[in-house]
């Protein structure tokens, strides 16, 4: 016990400390760490941006989770302090700046960020209940990007100009199919119900005020009201406002392609409408790892 104290006062190891925390922000994009992300989302393939959106930041915030709930424990307040900070101002700047983009790709991208600081709230928790739905909400993200990501890669005529949000316009009654599953994604990353997105952001808030961080819960909130103007602007360019011209022919989805739509779409609804057994398995999961 006294080496572990020992070590814990030591200005190499609290320096090391700082250096993997900062090395975790960057891979998956928390504040002031995430400059690199809207650039290379939008600049790499869509394909890869989606890969790198979903899979590459769950499996960043899985190790996060795992190093958070298993090392360092006697630095555990000053941790939760400076994950407070971090999630506070990841949400925050993720979704101002996600509120001045035209290019719905570049959007995605700033909305990542934000979502990032999201689940970090489940992080700063601390408790089971926190890991948990922290977890919960990793696998709900994952289905909601690649599928919002998928369409709009779809709907999009080109890869560089074609994602600027007014080629969507009118898009929502020409291919109703297609506009119906973006906008479906869309309102799930917003967190409006009965979606998955609106019942994994409840968990991670919920966790939160029970352990008494209410004011992260309700900065969160916040934060999750004023995504809502964002993410249904697509939407009302696809079924609001009239194409201007003709409109692009979307791009024909390969037989794999249109599976994967159709199970994040199905999981999207599902998980929104019945998470309890998913939610068991988060849980024995982190319990796992606890024993």
């Amino acid at each position: 016990m006294i080496g572990d104290l020992r070590l814990y006062g030591n200005p190499v190891f609290l320096v090391g400390v700082g250096l993997l925390l900062v090395g975790f922000a960057f891979k998956v994009s928390l504040v002031p760490f995430h400059m690199w992300t809207p650039d290379a989302y939008q600049g790499a393939p869509t394909l890869v941006t989606a890969f790198m959106a979903a899979g590459v930041k769950a499996a960043a915030f899985a190790a996060l989770l795992r190093v958070t709930l298993l090392t360092f424990p006697a630095l555990g307040p000053v941790m939760t302090n400076i994950l407070w900070v971090l999630a506070f101002l990841t949400m925050t700047v993720g979704n101002l700046s996600a509120l001045l983009q035209d290019n719905v790709k570049r959007m995605l991208a700033y909305s990542s960020i934000a979502h990032a600081g999201y689940i970090l709230v489940g992080f700063v928790s601390g408790d089971v209940a926190g890991a948990q739905a922290a977890l919960f909400y990793l696998l709900v993200y994952a289905f909601m990007n690649l599928g919002a990501f998928g369409v709009a890669m779809l709907l999009a005529h080109k890869e560089d100009d074609g994602y600027d949000i007014g080629n969507f316009k009118g898009i929502g009654f020409r291919y109703p199919a297609l506009g119906a599953l973006l906008t479906l994604f869309l309102v799930s990353l917003a967190g409006i119900p009965p979606t998955a997105g609106f019942i994994g952001k409840f968990y991670l808030f919920s966790a939160a005020v029970k352990n008494g961080y209410i004011w992260l819960a309700v900065l969160g909130v916040l934060n999750s009201a004023v995504s809502v103007y964002y993410y249904l602007r697509p939407v009302v360019y696809m079924y609001m406002l009239p194409a201007q011209g003709e409109i692009p022919v979307p791009r024909p989805p390969r037989t794999a392609f249109s599976l994967a739509l159709c199970i994040s779409a199905a999981a999207t609804l599902v998980l929104g409408i019945a998470p309890r057994s998913v939610l068991a398995f988060a849980e024995r999961s982190i319990l796992s790892l606890l024993m």
